[in-house]
């Protein structure tokens, strides 16, 4: 009998683990050398298999997205240590007088980049979506501070976001704004910065340490030497910017190309930002 179309030939990779975990215990069946490939941790953390572990980072996240109907993302960086505007006065509280209370006020003075963050990430998860899929999906790092922010103006327009958190030595959890079915983990750097860009149509840097700026240049970069197409690309912040990254003098010095100075808007307000948005793809 001829096997129905759609009917497999062959059993899944689930079928087949069932059945190679069948309590058969013998020397042989209880050596790691006998379990399944994919089913051997050790074997799948050796270093020779690093190349396998990229391709799994790359894949897990990219059916995932793909079978949310994700189109395009609007992706959010910046610092994990900004308090939100409610926190920012026990920030300083705690804060040992000295450096470190003039630290603390200093990151509390930027607290409202946590409230702009969550206007832009309403703004756009209030994009309808099209025959493509879902458009301008927030991304953001999964993590706290503005972070959280972009995830949780998603989430107050009822829309879903995405996190892509990092394995730190320190403890890195999503933060609880993330949609669990989006809320992902890497061990790569590089993986999960191509997944940041993969999708993207608009990137919001925010105020931030040597992460965001990792991002930040990585993605200029790439704009500059035409490998990832022009898209608008937000510095939020004059002062910040304008104090810690001398753009210009980039340019007298002729490192950079005076043009390479539109690579970016440096802006302060979400609804600022937005209308770039908005023209630069006809919304």
């Amino acid at each position: 009998m001829i096997p129905p179309a759609r009917q497999r030939l062959f059993p899944t990779a689930r079928d087949e683990a069932a059945v190679a975990n069948a309590p058969t215990a013998t020397s042989q069946t209880e050596h790691p050398a006998y379990a399944l490939a994919f089913q051997d941790h050790e074997f799948l953390l050796r270093d020779e298999l690093r190349p396998v572990r990229f391709q799994l980072e790359l894949m897990k996240a990219e059916l995932a997205l793909a079978e949310a109907g994700i189109a395009s993302t609007f992706v959010f960086y910046g610092s994990a240590r900004i308090p939100a505007p409610e926190d920012a006065a026990a920030l300083v509280a705690a804060a040992a007088p000295g450096d470190a209370r003039a630290i603390a006020e200093r990151l509390a003075a930027k607290s409202h980049y946590y409230t702009v963050a969550r206007d832009l990430a309403r703004c756009a998860s209030s994009v309808p979506p099209d025959a493509a899929g879902r458009q301008f999906v927030v991304c953001s790092g999964g993590g706290p501070s503005i972070m959280e922010a972009a995830n949780r103006g998603a989430a107050d327009v009822g829309a879903i976001s995405i996190g892509l958190n990092i394995v730190l030595p320190f403890e890195q959890l999503p933060n609880p704004y993330v949609t669990p079915g989006l809320s992902f983990q890497f061990h790569y750097f590089a993986l999960r910065k191509m997944h940041f860009l993969m999708r993207a149509r608009a990137v919001a840097v925010f105020p931030g340490g040597f992460g965001t700026f990792d991002e930040m240049f990585e993605l200029l970069t790439l704009v500059q030497t035409g490998k990832v197409a022009r898209l608008p690309i937000f510095l939020f912040g004059r002062d910040f910017w304008g104090r810690v990254v001398d753009f210009a003098a980039l340019a007298d010095e002729g490192t950079i190309a005076r043009s390479d100075l539109d690579l970016f808007h440096i802006v302060e307000t979400a609804d600022e930002a937005w209308a770039i948005v908005r023209a630069h793809y006809s919304l």
